[in-house]
């Protein structure tokens, strides 16, 4: 007998029954839902504590009659700009798979409500085992991973073409935010080859169908997000480096300005000094004083603009 949509009375637990498989779905877990777990299946107490904290270490652990996993995956938060880890920890046995999560993952969401509408969507994914109910899951959630990855690749490729079009006070800013998120995505990421690589080659005796090229399969996947972002981790640093020599170079470039400019003053300044004094100075007494004043100021900074130019400093 097959049971679809049922939901637990006065819990976040919804159900569907296909054949000999039972798939329990809990968004946004209660500890009334964790007694009915500790009741109906025997789960540990730690694990089922683990189910309600926020984030727990990514883990797999073994037990006789059942497997528990802790995976993390990434949701982009638009408002903080940073790639944000959202958990969902899995019971699976031999003729049962359970799903505990906040609701963010939305593939998983997505896929649950499809088996729980459309009879074709239970045959492809729970009509084999529980085994391959779970690589259909992972698979959904990594495959979600590569949009978010697009994303960080499509800034990283736009913030490396306005760095040499705008000014490099802009850019820092951009880059450090491109930076913090991809610092948190690869943290994110990287402890999920290990528990994916121990599906792939270790037999549980409860896992009746092998899957090892299955879960090899998303293994390769994960391999590739981290190998990506680890890439670009390194595109970024370069970024941030270039960003910090253009910055560097153009306060240079200020400061040489600057300084000829004063240079170049300093003499006006000298002779406007001197001739501001109340001592006998020649053709102070002169109706062309003024004139020879600023013939001489302009002849001795066009001479030190020509030394300048002789020796390329500008």
């Amino acid at each position: 007998m097959s049971v679809v949509g049922k939901k637990e009375k006065n819990l976040n637990i919804e159900t569907i029954k296909w054949g000999r498989i039972n798939w329990l779905n809990i968004e946004k877990p209660t500890p009334k839902d964790m007694d009915y777990l500790a009741q109906s299946y025997m789960f540990h107490p730690l694990e089922l504590e683990d189910c309600l904290s926020r984030i727990e270490r990514p883990k797999i652990d073994e037990h006789k009659n059942y497997l528990f996993l802790v995976l993390h995956f990434p949701v982009f938060k638009k408002e903080a700009r940073v790639t944000t880890p959202s958990q969902v920890a899995i019971f699976i046995g031999e003729d049962f798979l359970v799903t505990v999560h906040s609701g963010e993952l939305k593939p998983l969401a997505k896929l649950f409500n499809d088996c729980e509408q459309n009879e074709r969507a239970r045959e492809e994914n729970m009509s084999r085992s529980s085994g391959y109910l779970l690589y259909r899951i992972l698979d959904r959630l990594v495959d979600y991973c590569f949009p978010i990855l697009n994303k960080v690749i499509v800034n990283v490729e736009a913030a490396e073409d306005r760095l040499f079009s705008e000014p490099a006070r802009d850019t820092v800013q951009e880059i450090s935010v491109l930076r913090r998120d991809i610092m948190a995505y690869r943290r994110i990421i990287r402890p999920q080859p290990a528990i994916l690589k121990s599906l792939e080659v270790r037999d549980y005796p409860f896992l009746k169908e092998d899957l090892d090229v299955y879960f090899g399969d998303i293994g390769d996947h994960i391999g590739k997000i981290s190998e990506t972002l680890d890439e670009y981790k390194e595109v970024v640093e370069g970024l941030n480096t270039t960003s910090d020599s253009l910055f560097s170079h153009r306060t240079n470039d200020v400061m040489k300005m600057l300084t000829i400019l004063g240079t170049i003053i300093l003499p006006m300044l000298v002779i406007s000094g001197l001739y501001g004094m109340n001592v006998p100075l020649p053709f102070q007494n002169s109706s062309l004083a003024f004139l020879f004043i600023i013939l001489v100021t302009l002849c001795v900074s066009g001479g030190m603009l020509a030394y300048f130019r002789y020796r390329r400093w500008i």
